[in-house]
C-alpha cells in the first residue's frame, strides 16, 4: 500500500513539472493525498499488518497498541469472519507464541469462507517445535477439528499422517490426534508398525473408545493386520469439541453462504435461512461434496462432484475418489448410486460416523426453541436422510442408534411424521431387543399423547411390518432356515427368530390397538388405522410367504364388526375372507407334503370363532345368541328391551348399512330378496368376497341361511398337536 501511495505522489510530481498551470499540479496531489487516507480508514488491514510485525517477546501487559489491534481483528471475525489470508497469519503468530496471545487468537479465528491447509501444515510443524504447552496443543488440535470440513484440500496434510500419528503416545493429545487421523486415513495409511503402535497405546490407556474407533477403520481398510474383534456398533468414539466456535462459526458460515457456495461449486441445493436462529442446528446442513484432494495433484481421481449422469459415473467407478465430508453423499444420488454399488466399508463408517455425530448433538444435546426456521431446517434434514435410505433401500445403523436414544426422551410431537417414518425403516433384530429398545418406550408415549398420535404409531409400525416381509420375501434363503440381516454385515437371523420378531410386534400392535379403542371409545380413525394393519397380517402367508397366521384379539374385532361406519365393517369383511384363503392355503400345504413351520390349532379356533360371530351377526339374524360365539346373558338383553335383538346386526338392522335398507325401501319397496344385490351394488366388496366364500351366495339370496358350508371349514383346520 505504501508502494502505491509513493508511486501516486510520484506521479503527483511529474504531473506538476509537465503543467503550465499550478491547478492540475494541486489535483493530483489532493488525488495522492486521498489514496493515502483511504488506506489509513482500513482498520482490518493496517491490524493485521501491524500483527505480522510483532517480534518475539512483545509484552502484552499494558501494550494498547497490540491490544487495540487484536480487538479490531476479533471484531471482524466475530462479525465476517476470517479471510483464508488473515487464518493463516493469525494461526501463525497465535502458534508461534511471539505475543503471548494464542488462546485468545484461536478462540477468535473464525474462518469466512476456507482454510488453507498449508496453515493447518505449518501449525503442525510448530507442535513438532514442542516449545507450546499443552492447553494449546489441545486448542489448536479442536480448533482443526472444527474447521475441518473447510481445509480447501487435505493431500498435503495426508501426506504429513506420520508426524500426526506420532502424537497417539501423549496421552492429553491422543483423543483428538485420534480423531484427526479418523478424518485422514486411507487405505496406503494402514500400516503393520502403526497397529502395533495403536494397541501399545491401548494397552497402557486401556479400551478408549477414541482408540477402538480408530482401529475399526484400520480393520475395515487392511483386516489382516487388526487380529481382534470390533465390536460392529460401538458408541460413539469422539466427542464434540467445537463447543468454543460453534455459534460464532454457525453465524458467519450462514452469513457468508453465497460466497462459500460460489467457492465449492455446491451440487447440492441447501434451502436458504436469511433469519438467525437460536437453536444452533449448523449440522443440519448437508455438506457440498468437494474432493479430498487437491485438484492439480497428480494422482488420476475423478471428484464426484463432476459426475454428471449414471454413464459417468460407471465409466469412472474405479478412479473416484470419495468426498472430503461423507455427509455429502446423502444429497446427490449419483453419490449414492456410487456407494450402494461399490459396498465400501470404510464410506460407510465415515458416513454414518458423521451422521451418528450430527443427529446426537443436535437433537439430544441441544434444546428445541420450537422455531420455525428451526423445525424447517431440521425437517429438510430428516427428509434427506430417508430420501437417501429409501434409496439404498436400508437404513444408516447411526440412524438406528440415535433412535433408540432418542425415543426415551422424544414428546411425541417433534417432528413426529419424521421420526416416525424413520423408526419405520429399523431392521429387524431379535424380539427381546426390540421390546426394549423400541416397544417400551413407544408404548408410554402411545398411552400418554392424543388420538392422533396413535393412529400415527399404528402407520408407522404398519410400515415397520411390510418392509420386515417384504424383505424376507426377497432376501430369505431357499431353504428358509437361515437371513441375512444385513448386505454389509454378517449378522443372521434364523427363520424361527424371524418369526418370533414378527409375532412380537403383531401382538404388541394387538395389544395397543385393543387398549387405544378402548381409551378412545372406538374412534373411527383408530379403527381405520388398525384394520390396515390387519389387512397387512391376514395376507403374511399368501402374499409374503411367511408360514405364519396370527388373529386380530376380540378388543379389535367386536368394535369393527359393531362399528356404526359402512366402510369398516366392509374392511373386516375383506380381512376374514383372506385370513379364509391364508388358512385353506396353509393346510392344502400341509396335507400335501411335510414342512418344518404348521399354523397353529389354536389360530384355527380362534378364526373359526370370529367368523361364527360375524355370520351370525351379518347372516343368520342371531346376535349374541348362545352358540354364535359371542354370547350376551339373555337376561341382560331382555333388560334392554330391544325387540327382535337377535337381528339388530343383520345386514338390514345393522347401524352401518341401515341408511342403504332405508334407500332399498323406498326405490324398490317389498322385494327384499334383491336387498343384498343392491347392498353389495354399492362397493361393498369386502364383505360380497366374505359372504359369498363362507355361505355359497354370490348374490340375492333370503337372509336366514345355515352354517354346513362354512363349519366345513372348521374340520379341514383342525390340527393335532
Amino acid at each position: 500500500m505504501m508502494a502505491n501511495i509513493s508511486d501516486l505522489s510520484r506521479v503527483a510530481l511529474d504531473s506538476s513539472r509537465d503543467s503550465s498551470g499550478s491547478g492540475s499540479s494541486s489535483r493530483s496531489l489532493r488525488v495522492a493525498e486521498s489514496m493515502k487516507k483511504k488506506g489509513e480508514t482500513n482498520p482490518f488491514r493496517s491490524a493485521l499488518s501491524s500483527l505480522s510485525q510483532v517480534r518475539e517477546g512483545t509484552t502484552v501487559k499494558g501494550n494498547d497498541e497490540l491490544e487495540r489491534n487484536l480487538v479490531v481483528v476479533e471484531t471482524i471475525a466475530f462479525g465476517q469472519g476470517l479471510p483464508p489470508e488473515a487464518v493463516s497469519l493469525l494461526l501463525d503468530l497465535a502458534l508461534s507464541l511471539r505475543s503471548g496471545t494464542c488462546s485468545r487468537v484461536l478462540k477468535f479465528l473464525i474462518p469466512a469462507s476456507v482454510v488453507p491447509q498449508e496453515a493447518i501444515v505449518r501449525g503442525v510443524s510448530w507442535l513438532c517445535v514442542g516449545k507450546m504447552p499443552v492447553n494449546a496443543q489441545v486448542l489448536f488440535l479442536r480448533w482443526v477439528l472444527t474447521v475441518f470440513d473447510l481445509i480447501d484440500c487435505k493431500d498435503h496434510l495426508r501426506a504429513i499422517y506420520g508426524f500426526i500419528f506420532s502424537f497417539v503416545t501423549e496421552e492429553n493429545l491422543c483423543p483428538f490426534i485420534c480423531h484427526l487421523l479418523y478424518l485422514l486415513t486411507m487405505r496406503e495409511h494402514v500400516q503393520p508398525y502403526r497397529v502395533r503402535k495403536l494397541l501399545d497405546v491401548q494397552a497402557k490407556m486401556g479400551r478408549q473408545p477414541y482408540l477402538m474407533q480408530l482401529l475399526a477403520l484400520y480393520k475395515v481398510f487392511r483386516p489382516e493386520l487388526v487380529s481382534f474383534s470390533v465390536p460392529t456398533r460401538m458408541r460413539t468414539g469422539f466427542k464434540n469439541h467445537n463447543s468454543t466456535w460453534k455459534a460464532a462459526l454457525t453465524a458467519v458460515q450462514r452469513k457468508n453462504r453465497a460466497e462459500v457456495m460460489a467457492d465449492h461449486s455446491l451440487t447440492v441445493e441447501v434451502k436458504e435461512k436469511p433469519t438467525s436462529r437460536k437453536r444452533k442446528l449448523h449440522h443440519l446442513d448437508v455438506p457440498a461434496l468437494s474432493s479430498a484432494f487437491d485438484t492439480n495433484s497428480e494422482r488420476k481421481v475423478f471428484r464426484l462432484q463432476e459426475l454428471q449422469s449414471f454413464t459417468e459415473l460407471i465409466q469412472n467407478i474405479h478412479n473416484i475418489e470419495l468426498p472430503a465430508q461423507m455427509g455429502s453423499l446423502l444429497g446427490s444420488s449419483l453419490a449414492l448410486h456410487y456407494l450402494d454399488c461399490v459396498q465400501d466399508e470404510s464410506a460407510f463408517l465415515r458416513l454414518n460416523f458423521w451422521l451418528g455425530h450430527s443427529l446426537q448433538e443436535e437433537f439430544l444435546l441441544c434444546p428445541a426453541d420450537g422455531s420455525l426456521s428451526s423445525l424447517a431446517e431440521a425437517s429438510q434434514f430428516l427428509s434427506i436422510i430417508l430420501s437417501s435410505q429409501q434409496f439404498l433401500q436400508e437404513s444408516f445403523f447411526s440412524t438406528e442408534s440415535f433412535l433408540y436414544k432418542f425415543l426415551t426422551v422424544w414428546d411425541g410431537s417433534l417432528l413426529r411424521t419424521h421420526f416416525l417414518d424413520l423408526l419405520s425403516h429399523v431392521p429387524l433384530m431379535p424380539s427381546h431387543y426390540i421390546k426394549v429398545l423400541v416397544f417400551e418406550p413407544l408404548m408410554q408415549l402411545y398411552f400418554t399423547s392424543a388420538v392422533f398420535f396413535k393412529c400415527s404409531v399404528m402407520e408407522c409400525l404398519n410400515n415397520m411390518l411390510v418392509k420386515w416381509l417384504t424383505w424376507h420375501s426377497v432376501n430369505a434363503l431357499e431353504d428358509g432356515l437361515d437371513i441375512s440381516l444385513n448386505s454389509n454385515g454378517t449378522v443372521t437371523m434364523t427363520l424361527s427368530g424371524f418369526m418370533d420378531t414378527i409375532i412380537e410386534l403383531v401382538r404388541f400392535v394387538g395389544r395397543l390397538a385393543a387398549e387405544g379403542l378402548r381409551l378412545e371409545n372406538c374412534h373411527v380413525l383408530l379403527l381405520s388405522q388398525t384394520l390396515t394393519f390387519y389387512e397387512t397380517v391376514c395376507d403374511m402367508f399368501v402374499k409374503y410367504g411367511l408360514p405364519l397366521v396370527i388373529m386380530p384379539p376380540a378388543g379389535v374385532f367386536y368394535p369393527a364388526l359393531l362399528a356404526t361406519d359402512s366402510l369398516t365393517v366392509d374392511r373386516l369383511g375383506y380381512i376374514m375372507y383372506r385370513y379364509r384363503e391364508n388358512l385353506t392355503l396353509a393346510k392344502k400345504q400341509e396335507q400335501q407334503s411335510e414342512q418344518t413351520f404348521h399354523i397353529s390349532r389354536n389360530t384355527y379356533q380362534e378364526f373359526n370363532q370370529h367368523l361364527v360371530a360375524m355370520v351370525s351377526c351379518l347372516w343368520n339374524s342371531k346376535s349374541f345368541l348362545p352358540g354364535t360365539g359371542f354370547e350376551i346373558d339373555e337376561c341382560l338383553l331382555t333388560q334392554t328391551k330391544v325387540p327382535e335383538y337377535g337381528s339388530r346386526f343383520d345386514l338390514v338392522h345393522h347401524p352401518a348399512f341401515f341408511k342403504y335398507a332405508i334407500e332399498f325401501h323406498q326405490k324398490v319397496g317389498k322385494y327384499w330378496n334383491w336387498y343384498v344385490e343392491f347392498l353389495f351394488s354399492q362397493g361393498f366388496d369386502g364383505l360380497n368376497d366374505f359372504i359369498q366364500v363362507n355361505t355359497g351366495h354370490s348374490s340375492s339370496s333370503v337372509l336366514c341361511q345355515s352354517l354346513t358350508l362354512f363349519i366345513c371349514l372348521s374340520g379341514q383346520c383342525h390340527i393335532e398337536d
